[in-house]
């Protein structure tokens, strides 16, 4: 038992840690997702004009990335959630690919705010900070439900923690699933898989290439009266999924 209680707060640990020496505090008064025109029109021009085309063509030479299952993200055309293991510092840029023009935000660790420069960069690029502070989480949710309300997609990593290149499923939290049960939306599982380079790539790739594999959308069993058991009855087949998807390679 106590093994297993090391084995889950070691994997909420980053094994890479950013350098963060910023301040950056949330409170009630926080904008998670700006909605004024100008922030807009720079946001959508940055992210599809610049960010897109660059980023395609930069993870297509670093880890020729093949992405499958794209006809499943096409099911789905309301709200949903997107979710999949974290391995890759840029894991987020490849489901931004996989999206195509499809709005999508990404939700991130406070952290991830404190760095000069990216922090203004990432908030643009739809990043969305998870607030440390418990008493801030409300005001998270709430923004986080408006986003699935009209129709667009966020994406959660469940795992929590970066863990460069794991060749495994690592324990899910909650909070995906918990946002999917409570607005009746679909989560997308997707997978990151790697591969051995072919052709000319292994003669100076040492790292392993990419393919992301996007599953069929899986819908919570509404049918429970307890909220609770429906969030771990999903978590529990969206794992399970995705774990069947990594033992095919």
């Amino acid at each position: 038992m106590k093994e297993a209680i090391e084995e889950i707060l070691e994997e909420n640990e980053h094994i890479i840690h950013l350098w963060e020496p910023l301040e950056f505090k949330i409170d009630e008064n926080y904008d998670y997702v700006p909605n004024n025109l100008i922030f807009s029109i720079f946001s959508n021009l940055l992210y599809y004009g610049i960010a897109f085309p660059i980023l395609k063509l930069l993870i297509k030479i670093i880890y020729d990335l093949k992405i499958e299952g794209i006809e499943n993200i096409k099911e789905v055309d309301g709200g949903a959630i997107s979710v999949s293991n974290h391995v890759l510092i840029l894991d987020c840029a490849m489901v931004g690919l996989a999206f195509g023009k499809r709005k999508i935000y990404y939700t991130t660790q406070e952290g991830s705010f404190k760095i000069p420069l990216v922090r203004k960069l990432i908030k643009y690029l739809r990043a969305v900070p998870i607030p440390e502070n418990i008493n801030n989480r409300k005001y998270f949710i709430k923004a986080m439900n408006n986003v699935l309300k009209n129709g667009d997609v966020i994406h959660f990593y469940p795992e929590a923690s970066l863990w460069p290149y794991c060749k495994k499923i690592r324990n899910f939290k909650n909070g995906a699933f918990d946002f999917a049960v409570k607005n009746n939306v679909p989560i997308i599982p997707m997978v990151y898989k790697f591969r051995k380079p072919e052709g000319y790539r292994k003669i100076f790739k040492i790292k392993p290439d990419v393919t992301l594999s996007i599953l069929k959308p899986i819908e919570a069993n509404m049918n429970e009266d307890n909220i609770k058991v429906c969030v771990e009855k999903l978590k529990i087949k969206v794992k399970r999924a995705m774990e069947e998807e990594l033992k095919a390679v």
